[in-house]
């Protein structure tokens, strides 16, 4: 999935100029979902803090190899159809998930992975041809991971002809509606988006804390799928840490605090700028979208309808050009009985009749005949050549537009292409300054009145912080951007040290919890449920190997129970924070 992109750094470059030449070159807007991922000195994987010099940071470095970062997806959505705006975002999530898929960083079932690289062959090649991809063509592919196929007994033939069945369905289906259809039915899974950490209750009690979009989880050791306790991030008002200590406060300030330890002090840090960064987007997807947001839905949502128009107008032009034939092979089996009967006419002889009168008539009847077949002849003629013009003329407008859509995307590659290899260029950079002015300009009146809006709800907000701030505990607490957390043990390079970190979230205690009342993709669609099933069953008629510790739990779950990743969201969360924190001191 990776494309490597190469940029010249100097000394004081920080990280946010340098995630900034990324996104530029790549053209993403979508910025807030994705980090910098690298190598520390320790092995350990670390973001790239935005705020600090590049060279400072705590990098593995090489005298012979260039420096090397991971544009990677930081944060999740929660639905990703909504939130999911431009296409190239779209199809970061899709490459970043599948891969994970693929590789077991995410559980999948069996049935769902053969249905989710049919869609990943749709997002690739578009429509199955037969013609095209003949048996054996995805043989090369990745189609699933080798969990899955170690599993069954079928061969890499058998598991192709499974996952063509499927793809003939998605006909018509755009590549990017694939992708995005592919996505749906990923994020219904269990442990997707989610970030698991060691930790241990004040008992000692060794569990997994799941960080993800929609609040903090807490698993047994022996099960990622199942969270045993959920908290929104609606509950949460304060998160901290101390050394390995970590600290959250609820909104419910009669509740006790839900207190846990990490194994290291680099984990706490992680967990808290997860924490922040969690947080502040489920906050924000519950209002409404800002200016630059309704910008790009209004931008994307015109593209999308170009491109459905331009589809309607090839497919408009497919079914005239097989009207036109259908036509022409009516009058081409039309003009074959005419000639046949033409012929017949002239073979014929005609019978000896001694009356001239007789006589004289038959040859008149004949000549008449054998007149009246030439003029349809001769109009079959010209109805099949007529016929022939017009699709000559459809087969040359139906080229003339796949040559200017093979144009304009052949087009579009270059200048990616031109990009990419040329990320530093200053002409890209004063095209994008050129751009960002001119939608700071279309921009200024709407945001001078959304400004004034929110003025007075903004006074008043920060008059709540201060007298909160005032009542609390917490002086010592340090408000930070979460993608400038520290996740390094390096106390001497460290700006917090061991005394701890921890920060005021702005939490709306009534915020929308309708992630408790969502079903998955494949419950809301009928049809594809019961493929499943039956794909299912299919499978396990093939079986050859015991099936994993998660293929139990899932099929506990979902086939014995009835339950699915949302129903369990609702359960986990039920009574009041003090009943769940007590809960947790008792695991």
């Amino acid at each position: 999935m990776d494309a490597e992109l190469e940029f010249a750094i100097q000394p004081n470059t920080t990280g946010k100029q340098l995630f900034d030449q990324v996104v530029k070159t790549i053209g993403l807007r979508e910025i807030w979902f994705f980090g910098l991922l690298y190598t520390d000195s320790k092995d350990f994987p670390c973001w790239l803090k935005l705020n600090k010099k590049v060279l400072s940071q705590d990098l593995k470095k090489s005298t012979t190899k260039p420096l090397a970062f991971k544009f990677r997806a930081r944060f999740f959505p929660e639905e990703v159809s909504e939130e999911l705006i431009q296409e190239i975002t779209q199809k970061l999530f899709f490459l970043q998930i599948k891969e994970s898929i693929l590789t077991d960083e995410i559980y999948c079932p069996p049935e769902t992975c053969v249905l989710l690289a049919s869609y990943a062959m749709q997002a690739k090649h578009g429509d199955y041809n037969e013609d095209i991809h003949r048996p054996g063509s995805l043989l090369q592919e990745r189609l699933l991971p080798r969990r899955v196929m170690e599993q069954y007994q079928l061969s890499a033939e058998e598991w192709e002809k499974r996952v063509v069945t499927w793809w003939k369905e998605h006909n018509g289906i755009l590549k990017e509606e694939a992708m995005l259809e592919y996505l749906k039915i990923a994020q219904d899974l269990e442990m997707y988006g989610v970030n698991y950490f060691d930790i241990r209750n004040k008992k000692g009690t060794e569990l997994y804390l799941g960080v993800d979009a929609l609040g903090l989880n807490i698993y047994d050791k022996q099960d990622k799928l199942t969270p045993k306790i959920g908290f929104p991030w609606s509950e949460i008002r304060n998160v901290s840490f101390s050394d390995k200590k970590f600290v959250i406060k609820p909104m419910d300030k009669k509740s006790p605090d839900f207190v846990f330890f990490a194994q290291r002090l680099r984990i706490n840090r992680r967990i808290l700028s997860l924490c922040m960064g969690n947080h502040e987007l489920y906050m924000r997807r519950r209002k409404t979208d800002s200016i630059e947001v309704q910008q790009m839905k209004a931008q994307a949502h015109e593209e999308k309808l170009m491109r459905l128009q331009e589809r309607e107008r090839i497919q408009a032009e497919v079914e005239r050009r097989k009207l036109a034939e259908q036509d022409r092979e009516v009058m081409q089996k039309r003009m074959n009985d005419l000639e046949r009967s033409a012929d017949a006419a002239r073979q014929e002889k005609p019978p000896r009749i001694f009356a001239q009168t007789s006589e004289t008539n038959s040859l008149e009847d004949q000549n008449r005949m054998t007149k009246d077949l030439e003029d349809k002849r001769r109009q079959a003629e010209e109805a099949q050549f007529r016929l022939q013009q017009e699709r000559d003329d459809a087969e040359r407008e139906h080229e003339r537009m796949m040559e200017r859509i093979n144009y304009e995307q052949g087009e579009k590659d270059k200048i990616l292409l031109w990009r990419l290899n040329n990320p530093v260029c200053s002409w890209v950079q004063e095209i994008e300054k050129t751009r960002i002015l001119a939608d700071k300009k279309a921009q200024e009146a709407q945001q001078k009145e959304y400004e004034a809006r929110q003025l007075e709800q903004e006074l008043r907000e920060a008059n709540k912080k201060v007298h909160e701030a005032q009542e609390s505990n917490n002086n010592h607490y340090i408000d930070s951007h979460p993608m400038d957390v520290e996740e390094s043990d390096d106390e001497e390079n460290s700006t917090t040290g061991r005394f701890g970190q921890g920060v005021d979230l702005k939490t709306d205690e009534h915020a929308s919890r309708h992630e408790e009342n969502r079903t998955t993709a494949t419950t809301r669609d009928q049809n594809m449920k019961q493929k499943l099933e039956a794909e299912r069953r299919h499978l396990g008629q093939r079986q050859q190997k015991e099936e994993t510790r998660e293929d139990k739990i899932y099929r506990e779950n979902t086939i014995d129970k009835g339950i699915d990743k949302y129903r369990t969201l609702k359960k986990i969360r039920e009574g009041t924070v003090k009943r769940r924190i007590d809960e947790f001191e008792a695991m």
